[in-house]
């Protein structure tokens, strides 16, 4: 009989199916499928989340990601149809576009202490809780505005650009189909 209360056996596990899922959706041809498999995967990430001792972060990636992504994808593909265009254009442009933005992470993350390492900052430098410390350096009662404000305002920033941009794509290109339906191209 296999414990499934080891830890490593559970996380092993559920890497094993988030890679699944990965293979399944580059894979799938069916759109549809794609995108509930990507709710999946939202879903599995979220319990690894949890795993790693950040449920705030998991909450959030099983609502956004499995949820209203899954329900955007799926309410954009019933607006826009299952049929992909001709294309128009090379595929070289955003084959370098992601090669790129590939290169630039891999970069960032170069010098980035290994996990676990005790020489990190995080463990060289020992400081009091956020929680102690939020009212006499922020002046903020709450803890968690503190936090999503103030300890981590440029990454909180970061995450409203990318929703606000991915709102705006959505609404261009549904815009284009638009106009394209009432010039009576396909």
């Amino acid at each position: 009989m296999v414990d499934l209360s080891t830890p490593h056996l559970v996380t092993s596990l559920l890497l094993a199916l988030l890679a699944c899922t990965a293979v399944t959706i580059v894979r799938t041809r069916s759109l549809l499928a794609a995108i509930m498999l990507t709710g999946i995967y939202s879903f599995l990430g979220a319990g690894w989340m949890v795993l790693l001792d950040a449920p705030d972060v998991a909450f959030t990636e099983a609502a956004v990601g499995a949820g209203v992504a899954t329900i955007l994808a799926l309410a954009t593909v019933a607006l826009i149809g299952h049929k992909a265009d001709e294309r128009s254009h090379s595929p070289l442009l955003p084959l370098a576009v992601v090669v790129l933005t590939g290169g630039v992470l891999v970069f960032g993350t170069v010098d980035m202490p290994h996990y676990g390492d005790p020489l990190a900052p995080s463990y060289t430098y020992p400081s009091p809780s956020y929680i102690e410390r939020t009212r006499e350096e922020i002046g903020i009662p709450n803890v968690v505005t503190a936090v999503l404000a103030s300890y981590r305002g440029y990454d909180t920033l970061g995450e409203t650009t990318v929703i606000f941009t991915a709102g705006i794509s959505v609404l261009l290109i549904l815009r284009g189909r638009k106009r394209r339906r009432e010039r009576g191209a396909p």
